[in-house]
């Protein structure tokens, strides 16, 4: 992440580190995702992925607040195809 955001820097991004054509897919596997998760969004980054589940203590009204300021987003398990391409084209 502080690589993203020298990076960002140096390059005079808008957006800051979410004007780099960077995608972020966290998976859901061990407690210290929470963590990683916090600091991104507390360092402003978006359209984060999350999967292969949603967390069980992130409640409907938690993933709509997660979702309308951050662009958060489930990984899409039925279609990978799709979230990856989406992923590729994220940022183009």
């Amino acid at each position: 992440v502080q690589v993203a955001i020298a990076l960002a820097e140096a390059l005079g991004t808008e957006d800051g580190v979410n004007g780099l054509p960077l995608s972020l897919d966290i998976s859901w596997f061990e407690q210290k995702a929470v963590a990683v998760l916090l600091s991104l969004l507390h360092l402003g980054v978006k359209d984060i992925r999350l999967g292969p589940a949603l967390p069980a203590f992130l409640t409907p009204d938690a993933v709509k607040i997660l979702v309308d300021a951050y662009g958060l987003k489930a990984a899409d398990l039925k279609n990978p195809e799709e979230d990856l391409k989406a992923m590729l084209q994220h940022g183009q």
